[in-house]
């Protein structure tokens, strides 16, 4: 560290308020932002081992610490005129300096903090065995020490006086008892008094003393507590991060052995070098010995814990191979796997002014507004509907499970891995032509094939006028998807979008019902979507937001879990993209709690005892549940190198759009304009992007034509139908688009001449 600060400018110049001590402290004002009353406000800075402080006053820094921000977890962010922004923890920290050169000095020594910091924590032991000591952690406790020593000496000092001023008094009073009634008594007395206050003085001072030493030790207890915390946040990290790599690691060993001449230059290890280990191991079957508590209060759930012993779930295999889980010959052969690509062409760089589009659109469904293609990105919304399989292990772990209450666990994290992919996601998909189908076949891969299909929305009769108007075109976007799987379920749903745009940002409400059936316990599930806002459509930097709640209800066993996705708020402390539930069973008891966020990971923790708490700030009443330490139920895989300039697609999503032969000529890959923007031919897709629109109005002015006819001539209405699909009645009196069968066997057949010509 006070290697790397040598570097800064001299902090002898004029007009610099950062000072640059010897110790490798840095000192200095900045003005804080603290609320909307009083704005920016000047604090004092110190910047010390990786810690940055502030405080009131310099005078301050002797007994209270208004905030330390760790900077090895900290994202440092320059503004315009003279402004940085400090982001940790979820927390963020608005600072700005007098002049530009004195930003540029703190922005400086903050970055040279951070680099040392992160640097320490890399190379911090996380075993638990003894090992040499960092330097400026040895600096740093030398410091505390130091100070508490001081502290230590100047009570000693005291007590030494204390002792001193007590026995002199001591003799004071003797010598009065021995003179009581003489005419020396008055001076004795004023002797005594004398005594009595010095005596006073120095028990104060003392007294002074032990409470200067007690913030002390509290303010450096705080500082620990929160270093603990970061250690064991890296710690769990790297333990979740190592055992993914060592299952990947023993899997390819194993298969590997059992079929060594499908690889050339390797050579083969000893009998008994394979690991044992059992990748199929359970999730819940992870040591339950330590406990937890979570504090739930009605709409909100607040989980306390200290440590965690998290059970890693099984990652999906990246290599090019992979076990045929459907081999009745009693043995594991190798299957080699298509190589899927992995990157597409970089996104062009166009510019377009939204508002000169936009301004005269507010109020309108966001489905009717003549979009270029600059807004979208290269995949359909059914492609984006298939997307939700991103993680279908979830289910396939699902489905081996033998407690249901554990099964809707994983079913909740399923519900809520489908949204991670959209944290960077703030294009529209293409909305899909009437008729439009898109599959998508990973029985070799993954076990499930997928198929869905654009499908008629809802006719619509206006009451006023004679004429039946059926909504026939590609607005609003209708998809009814189905998906079977060879590992035992199967999931189906019928979505509509709503949505509207108010001025600031874009509200998405999709609707439908989304059904999952697991084929050996019979177990069926039913949940919908949250609402999708995209904010900062006019001016700033677009980011998308999930809020709203889900309801997973188990039909079969009667059990619930109620998800509560908290939109985010400048103002709340609580973490950005936050996810909270509680699974109950049948009779309304609490069972597990989940946490987590939409864009990273979900845990679960299961209860083992449960009490009434006190009232929350809002009067409302909390309940304490004491919890074993929370599992690892799902966590989002890292994006591809270079996703920034890929749309941010996921490796799923890249392959998505990927040619496949002997597909449908209705399927989502062979749709001009969406290709053409794929390989950055934007201006081209545009014309036609714009053709099939026009060809899509025409089409429903030719049905709506039709049925007025029919409706003169007292004819029955036969509206369009889909090809795979056909319409049914929930149990709740709702209908929904299911599956009917047969397109898996017109492509075995290859046989599509009853699809329309749609492109």
């Amino acid at each position: 560290m006070n290697e790397l600060v040598k570097s800064l400018p001299s902090p002898t110049l004029p007009g610099l308020h950062l000072t640059c001590l010897d110790s490798g402290t840095y000192k200095g004002w900045l003005f804080k932002w603290t609320n909307y009353l009083k704005g920016y406000q000047r604090r004092w800075f110190v910047l010390s081992n990786g810690l940055l402080s502030y405080y009131r006053t310099q005078a301050e820094m002797a007994h209270t610490c208004r905030g330390t921000i760790p900077l090895a977890t900290t994202h440092i962010e320059v503004g315009d005129t003279c402004h940085l922004v400090l982001t940790s923890r979820g927390r963020s920290y608005h600072m700005k300096a007098t002049s530009e050169g004195e930003c540029q000095r703190w922005v400086t020594a903050l970055q040279q903090a951070k680099a040392s910091s992160s640097l320490l924590m890399h190379h911090s032991d996380d075993s638990g065995d003894e090992g040499p000591v960092p330097q400026e952690y040895r600096a740093l406790t030398q410091g505390v020490l130091k100070t508490l020593a001081s502290k230590l000496d100047d009570l000693s000092t005291c007590n030494e006086l204390i002792g001193k001023h007590g026995a002199a008094l001591q003799r004071s009073l003797s010598e009065l008892e021995e003179l009581r009634g003489s005419s020396e008594s008055s001076d004795k007395v004023k002797a005594v008094n004398e005594r009595a206050t010095l005596f006073r003085i120095t028990s104060n001072a003392m007294i002074n003393a032990c409470r200067d030493f007690l913030d002390v030790a509290e303010s450096q207890s705080r500082r620990w507590q929160k270093t603990l915390q970061y250690e064991r946040e890296q710690r769990h990290h790297l333990e979740e991060t190592i055992e993914q790599l060592a299952k990947q690691h023993n899997s390819l060993e194993r298969a590997w052995k059992e079929n060594p001449t499908s690889y050339t230059g390797v050579e083969r290890p000893q009998e008994g070098d394979a690991s044992d280990e059992n990748d199929d191991a359970e999730f819940f079957d992870a040591m339950e010995d330590s406990r937890a508590f979570i504090t739930v209060t009605t709409g909100s759930i607040q989980h306390k814990r200290s440590g965690s012993n998290q059970s890693m779930m099984s990652g999906r295999m990246s290599n090019d191979w992979t076990h045929n889980e459907n081999d009745t010959s009693g043995t594991n052969h190798i299957q080699l796997r298509r190589t899927r690509r992995s990157r597409i062409p970089d996104k062009p760089n166009y510019s377009l002014n939204l508002w000169s589009i936009m301004k005269n659109c507010i109020g309108s469904q966001v489905s009717k507004i003549p979009m270029p293609v600059n807004f979208n990105e290269p995949l359909s919304m059914l492609q984006r509907l298939t997307e939700d399989l991103e993680y279908s292990e979830l289910l396939d772990r699902a489905a081996r499970c033998d407690s249901s209450l554990e099964q809707m666990c994983l079913v909740a994290a399923f519900s809520v891995s489908s949204y991670s992919t959209t944290v960077h996601r703030t294009a529209k998909p293409f909305n899909p032509l009437l008729g439009e189908t898109y599959e998508l076949d990973r029985l070799e891969e993954y076990g499930y094939r997928s198929i869905s299909e654009q499908v008629r929305p809802t006719q619509t009769h206006d009451p006023t006028a004679d004429t039946l108007h059926p909504q026939v075109s590609h607005h609003p976007p209708a998809a009814a998807h189905h998906v079977t799987s060879q590992r035992g379920w199967t999931l189906w749903q019928h979505i509509t979008i709503d949505s509207k745009f108010r001025g600031k940002y874009i509200s998405v409400m999709p609707l439908g019902n989304i059904h999952l059936h697991f084929h050996s316990s019979g177990n069926h599930y039913v949940w919908s979507k949250v609402t999708s806002t995209v904010h900062n459509i006019i001016v700033g930097k677009l980011w998308i937001d999930q809020s709203g709640d889900i309801d997973v209800v188990n039909n079969t066993t009667k059990d619930t879990c109620r998800l509560k996705f908290s939109p985010y708020s400048y103002f709340s402390r609580d973490v950005p993209r936050k996810v909270t539930g509680v699974v109950e069973d049948r009779e309304g008891t609490a069972n597990y709690i989940l946490s987590g966020t939409w864009d990273d990971k979900m845990e679960s923790a299961k209860i083992v005892d449960s009490s009434q708490g006190c009232g929350g700030s809002e009067g409302k009443q909390k309940t304490v549940y004491q919890t074993l330490q929370p599992k690892l139920l799902w966590k989002k895989y890292p994006l591809p190198d270079n996703a920034e300039n890929m749309h941010y697609f996921s490796s799923l999503a890249l392959t998505l759009n990927e040619q496949e032969d002997g597909i449908a000529p209705t399927d989502s890959r062979l749709r001009p304009d969406q290709r053409l923007m794929e390989a950055g031919v934007w201006d081209e897709a545009n014309i036609h992007k714009q053709r099939l629109e026009e060809c899509q109005r025409l089409e429903r002015k030719k049905r709506e034509a039709q049925a007025n006819q029919a409706l003169e001539e007292g004819q029955d209405i036969e509206g369009y139908q889909p090809l795979w699909f056909e319409k049914r009645a929930e149990h709740s009196g709702e209908s929904t688009y299911i599956y009917r069968g047969g397109y898996w066997e017109a492509k075995d057949r290859q046989d599509w001449s009853i699809c329309p010509d749609i492109f």
